[in-house]
């Protein structure tokens, strides 16, 4: 698969939705994680990332403006142990809860399936990140319908053991606008992680998205040796 730029893949697409990008640093000192938001109508737009534990949360930035919460107020990243869990919907429970009963990532999203917001269907996706004794790996997870028929959910799921530095693995909702809006379709986009520095690496991305469109963005660098962490928060409302 060709390796692209992450930027050049936001720059192009105005509306890939939410988006999850897992990967190393060229210095293959630290494991990456990055989850943004997008929205189209007012209900959607109307959010902000807010830290919760060691991970975070969607809220509302103005209450008064919430008209349904269901599908956009949820907790995108949680920790469990090592383990570091990124997705765009509260899936992300169900994952956590499903490791303290001794399930693994597939079997803790077999319960689930793509959002019920017909006639999007949207796909749920998921990453967790496995960091230990200086070791790093992750997996990867979109459910989604057949394209667009919802009979039938399609479960993939993507492995990869002792990961390369400088580069990652970046998936998102939509293929691009559109009414309905069109599904990723797939293999988790191959993509460089160029910077070392978490604070340009989230500076690249927020301002490579849509600015209409974009919502929020959250970047981690966990330290792999020591399992040490820091990260950014970036809301459009401030």
């Amino acid at each position: 698969m060709e390796i692209r730029s992450l930027q050049g893949e936001l720059q192009n697409n105005p509306y890939p939705g939410r988006g999850i990008v897992i990967g190393k640093t060229p210095d293959g000192k630290f494991a990456v994680t990055a989850y943004f938001i997008m929205g189209r109508s007012v209900n959607s737009r109307n959010r902000i990332f807010v830290e919760e534990g060691e991970g975070i949360r969607t809220e509302a930035h103005d209450p008064s403006k919430l008209s349904d919460p269901s599908l956009i107020i949820y907790a995108p990243v949680r920790v469990s142990g090592t383990t570091t869990i990124v997705t765009n919907g509260d899936q992300t429970d169900t994952v956590y809860e499903g490791f303290s009963a001794g399930k693994s990532f597939e079997e803790s999203l077999a319960s689930r399936e793509f959002e019920p917001d017909a006639p999007n269907y949207t796909p749920r996706i998921s990453g967790v990140m496995e960091y230990a004794e200086g070791q790093f790996s992750y997996k990867m997870s979109v459910l989604k319908s057949a394209d667009g028929d919802p009979s039938c959910c399609c479960r993939h799921t993507f492995s990869y053991d002792k990961p390369l530095a400088g580069e990652g693995r970046f998936i998102h909702t939509y293929q691009g606008d559109g009414d309905p809006l069109p599904s990723f379709e797939g293999e988790p986009e191959r993509i460089r992680i160029e910077d070392a520095d978490i604070d340009s690496f989230a500076n690249e991305i927020w301002e490579s998205l849509n600015e209409e469109n974009k919502v929020s963005l959250f970047v981690r660098y966990i330290e792999i040796e020591t399992g040490k962490w820091e990260s950014r928060i970036i809301n459009k409302n401030n």
